[in-house]
């Protein structure tokens, strides 16, 4: 019961965060307990019987193996799933989403944290930030651009328009940034880590590297993931899936309430027996 209320977290969690940006969705692990073998005591033993010269043969054991017995099972760990999610266009040009595998970086009041929600939005400093106001990280630290003068490739490579760069307080708007002369600003800071089910989840779509999944690289040219701009990653959630583990769970979990009571009930009885006599 214990395995399956973990279970139930896990699904509902899912469910939770089925619109979260980013989301990746979350596995329940399971192991089983050492199994028990069942031996028949107290048997003749069986043999086949001799043939010409040959002497008897068969099992000689006086109680031999009948089968196995499970003796249940245990949670062991939650193993999130990095499968690709859905694209959804925006036409915000501060929404940008990976196309494979790999991470944004943001900087959090704790240090560098991954992410794959790329919902970001232009700060009041000039930074690129998330909804929670982390700056995005680019390979030079933070990006600091202008309104309607940005613009990132499949590379990750952030250019602005030369002309309206280095003045921070002019305002550009759509129709006269013509981008006759850009600029590379810098080049978001995508990384990857060895070993990615390792990650911690922090809340806010925010992954933390440790000892185990090993620290954060940035991915090299050749296996970098493709950043679509204007376009956000939905999460991998399937939620008529999880509507049916969710089911799935609940009638296992009625089924071991169900011999839980039926195994108080015999010992009940068996007791009041004994203290009858």
């Amino acid at each position: 019961m214990v395995a399956q209320q973990a279970r139930l977290d896990t699904i509902s969690n899912n469910l939770a965060n089925v619109d979260t940006t980013g989301y990746k969705a979350d596995q329940s692990i399971h192991k089983a307990f050492p199994q028990l073998l069942l031996r028949r005591m107290n048997t003749n033993v069986v043999g086949i019987p001799p043939s010409g010269n040959m002497p008897l043969m068969g099992s000689v054991d006086k109680a031999p193996v009948v089968g196995k017995l499970g003796t249940g099972v245990e949670h062991n760990e939650v193993f999130t799933l990095y499968q690709q999610g859905a694209m959804k266009e925006t036409k915000n040009p501060f929404d940008i989403a990976l196309n494979g595998s790999g991470f944004f970086t943001v900087m959090t009041p704790d240090g560098e944290r991954l992410t794959r929600n790329g919902s970001f939005m232009l700060g009041p400093e000039g930074l690129i930030v998330s909804k929670e106001g982390f700056p995005l990280m680019g390979e030079n630290g933070p990006l600091q651009m202008k309104l309607n003068n940005v613009v990132i490739d499949e590379d990750g490579k952030v250019f602005q328009n030369n002309k309206f760069a280095f003045d921070l307080r002019r305002l550009v708007s759509m129709q006269e940034n013509e981008w006759e002369d850009t600029i590379m600003a810098d080049r978001l800071k995508m990384v990857q880590v060895e070993q990615p089910r390792y990650l911690q989840k922090q809340g806010s779509s925010l992954y933390n590297t440790n000892e185990h999944s090993g620290e954060a690289f940035i991915i090299p040219d050749d296996n970098r993931p493709k950043v679509i701009q204007g376009f956000l990653e939905a999460s991998n959630v399937n939620p008529v899936s999880e509507m049916v583990k969710m089911i799935e769970v609940n009638r296992a979990y009625e089924a071991c309430q169900k011999v839980i009571q039926s195994e108080d009930q015999a010992s009940e009885k068996l007791l009041n027996q004994v203290f009858k006599v």
